[in-house]
């Protein structure tokens, strides 16, 4: 029986693209049982896999893990991308929940009615630009180190580079402004690990677009 890790999720981003992004940055390698219809997650909720009925679902070291934020904590822990201490933790923590704020608005942004679609963007936009690409900049620039929290890399840098990507295909003028960023995606696109994970034919996901959404309309149901 492998003993790589297992995802559980259809052929898209969505909550699991942060999984995918976390794992191959730590050098593990994982499967993916992709859910292609309604039966296939229905499947899952009736045999007890899980929880709160909902996905994603990682089976690893014996676990059946719901729940995004639990799953991220704990692949974090194993592979020691959280930090020395309570208070790096503690960082780690806050910046996580920065950049998915802003993460979470552009993962909806498909779902929005289309006569919504460019007052969604130009919010994106504002807020990028004006809150959250700020905050993060100032963090590298007071401290002069190349991650985040305690000069080493943490889940916190792999989230907030993948962030950058999305930024980026929404709108490459974004991080203009922002060259201690821009050296953050360069320094951890380059680590072997990521740079495999970012060659085309990898576990990673590419926008889906229409196709994806109704897909997901499919499975969801919604």
């Amino acid at each position: 029986m492998s003993g790589k890790p297992k995802l559980h999720y259809f052929d898209a981003r969505g909550r699991m693209e942060a999984i995918r992004w976390l794992l191959a940055a730590a050098g593990a390698e994982f499967e993916e049982k992709l859910i292609e219809s309604s039966e296939d997650l229905d499947k899952l909720r009736y045999d007890g896999s899980l929880v709160f009925q909902q996905v994603p679902m990682v089976e690893i070291d014996g676990m059946k893990l719901v729940q995004t934020r639990a799953i991220l904590n704990y692949i974090a822990t194993k592979y020691d991308l959280y930090g020395k201490d309570m208070k790096e933790r503690a960082l780690i923590d806050m910046y996580t929940e920065g950049v998915a704020d802003l993460g979470e608005m552009i993962m909806l942004l498909p779902l929005c009615p289309p006569d919504q679609k460019n007052t969604k963007l130009t919010l994106i936009r504002e807020r990028a630009t004006n809150c959250y690409l700020p905050a993060f900049e100032n963090v590298l620039k007071s401290h002069r180190q190349d991650y985040l929290v305690g000069n080493k890399l943490s889940k916190a840098d792999i989230h907030l580079v993948e962030l950058l990507y999305y930024v980026e295909e929404l709108d490459p003028s974004l991080l203009a402004n922002f060259p201690l960023l821009k050296g953050l995606k360069t320094r951890v696109s380059n680590l072997p690990a990521v740079k495999k994970f970012l060659q085309p034919g990898s576990q990673r996901k590419l926008p889906g677009g229409e196709k994806s959404l109704e897909r997901a309309r499919k499975i969801f149901k919604f």
